[in-house]
């Protein structure tokens, strides 16, 4: 597959118009995804070395010419199965990205992550149309590797995964600091990712799980590894300890954060983002010494023997590849035209809005009625206002207090995705402010309200401590319920952006009661016949 002499690159200039054509649109392609990431390397802390991106991708194409091997591939069947496949799985992570953002929007995360996925793999697919004998424009090598790979360490992670991720890291970097602290001999306990000190806690949150000094140092270790070192040992070297320096300089911080608040230190504000930025400047300083040092020590200080003159381009009519990098481009431009073209907002900001607490009865006979007013808090996560609660409380003859709560939040028709309301349900969000989520219950018969038999509703049990909640929610899409199972499910949410995310005439209506008694002891009240009566002409 590899050509046994290998010629020198070819000067851009010298290249095949079909090809200077296909290297015009992949350059777009990398322009239009760095212009889309732009806000979330701007504003997410754990991508902000994607700001350098577009430079290092360019800077490393460029090495990949002048300084790394020159590999060339000769032109059979292994590299264009290669190419054929590389390019298909590309157009499949565009595809995927255009479903999740018909039901997530443009800017979740999973939509970001297909979409570098895409271009990352479309990106590959130019290398090896563009490394064959007939063009010799880039060189497959090391440096054209990692200038694809690092792609991947600049897109966000999936929700889902991201979330197992940075608890693990929490709970690890916490219960180390713990263990360092009694080895120290100071007292302290810990719950979860809260470490109790005698003149305080200190909460180890997602910011300090170390997440961004991993990413960042893997990112840093790669491009060392393509720029300063050339032996494959020490390239190796160099990305197997990025990780493990990345996790233990975030540990180091911790614990100086931890031991500074002992001492009666306000390690917000100044502290935090100071050490923070420190670890990241000393951590990528440790690379860059060591890539340095493992060059100087390399056993074959002598230069190559340079290769045979570029030879004039075969006669040979080897379009092929050339031809399939432009069909895959165009099907890639089509894809997105028809993914942008029907994911649209069609918003109307003229519909009216339901008055949400007109349907929570503002004073119930026998409760006590508290109205949340906070939840404007919440209104950018959710991309709505119309938000509405209020908690109803009385206690039994018995001495029980019980306590209901209802929740309403309304969209517009075209306002937010389906997939964007559902995965912010309690199952997503209840876990993260501290509920233990109880083994599912056996699916309830539909709740009956004054003889009106109910849409059978989203049942959940979650625990706090020892106070229970039982949870029934309702997720109403133009005026029907949608039944879902996991909102981090990436085939669960493909599966709503099949059947939902083409469609934006409709409204959506998320209804939620929860309670510390079962249906059985509440559903009678005339609390609830009182509400649902006013949910019944929203669909409910």
């Amino acid at each position: 597959m590899i050509a046994a002499a290998q010629p020198t690159p070819v000067a851009v200039r010298d290249a095949p118009l079909l090809a200077k054509l296909v290297a015009g649109a992949l350059a777009a392609a990398v322009a239009a995804l760095s212009w889309h990431l732009w806000p979330e390397w701007r504003h997410n802390p754990d991508l902000s070395h994607g700001l350098f991106m577009p430079a290092v991708f360019l800077l490393l194409l460029h090495e990949s010419r002048s300084v790394g091997s020159p590999r060339f591939l000769r032109p059979g069947p292994a590299s264009g199965t290669a190419l054929v496949a590389t390019l298909l799985l590309s157009l499949l992570a565009l595809s995927a990205a255009g479903l999740y953002a018909a039901a997530l929007g443009w800017s979740h995360a999973v939509v970001n992550f297909m979409l570098t996925a895409s271009l990352a793999l479309l990106l590959g697919a130019g290398v090896i149309g563009f490394a064959g004998t007939t063009v010799r424009l880039v060189p497959l090598n090391w440096n054209a590797a990692v200038a694809l790979l690092l792609w991947a360490l600049c897109a966000p992670i999936p929700p889902g995964t991201y979330s197992r991720l940075t608890l693990a890291l929490q709970l690890w970097v916490s219960e180390n600091v713990l263990r360092t602290l009694h080895l120290l001999g100071i007292a302290a306990l810990r719950h979860g990712n809260v470490i109790e000190l005698a003149n305080g806690s200190v909460g180890v949150e997602e910011a300090c799980s170390g997440v961004r000094s991993l990413i960042s140092c893997v990112f840093a270790g790669l491009f060392f590894s393509a720029t300063l070192v050339r032996g494959a040992g020490s390239r190796a070297l160099l990305i197997g300890l990025s990780g493990p320096l990345a996790l233990g300089m975030n540990f180091i911080r911790s614990l100086v954060l931890t031991l500074l608040a002992n001492r009666g230190v306000n390690i917000a504000g100044k502290w935090h983002d100071v050490t923070g930025f420190a670890v990241l400047a000393l951590t990528a300083a440790c690379l860059a010494g060591l890539a340095l040092l493992l060059e100087r020590r390399e056993k074959n200080p002598v230069a190559p023997a340079p290769g045979p003159a570029a030879p004039a381009l075969p006669p040979a009519p080897r379009l092929a590849p050339r031809f399939t990098l432009s069909a895959g481009l165009a099907v890639a431009a089509m894809l997105v035209g028809l993914f942008v073209l029907n994911t649209r907002s069609t918003v109307r900001p003229d519909a009216p809005v339901p008055n949400l607490y007109a349907i929570l009865p503002a004073s119930v006979p026998g409760w006590r009625v508290d109205t949340t007013t906070d939840l404007y808090q919440f209104a950018e996560l959710l991309q709505t206002d119309h938000l509405a609660q209020r908690t109803y409380l009385r206690r039994t003859a018995a001495g029980q207090e019980v306590q209901v709560t209802l929740y309403a939040a309304y969209w517009r028709a075209g306002q937010a995705p389906v997939s964007l309301v559902a995965s912010h349900t309690p199952d997503a969000c209840w876990p993260g402010a501290g509920w233990s989520a109880l083994p599912a219950p056996a699916t309830p018969a539909p709740p009956t309200i004054a003889d009106r038999t109910l849409a059978p509703p989203e049942y959940r049990i979650f625990k706090s401590g020892d106070f229970p909640q039982h949870v029934w929610f309702w997720h109403l899409f133009d005026g029907r319920p949608i039944a879902y199972r996991d909102p981090y499910s990436a085939t669960e949410l493909l599966r709503i952006a099949w059947r939902y995310g083409f469609r934006h005439d409709g409204d959506q209506l998320f209804v939620r009661i929860s309670s510390n008694v079962p249906w059985s002891d509440i559903g009678a009240e005339p609390l609830l016949a009182q509400f649902f009566a006013r949910t019944q002409s929203l669909g409910l």
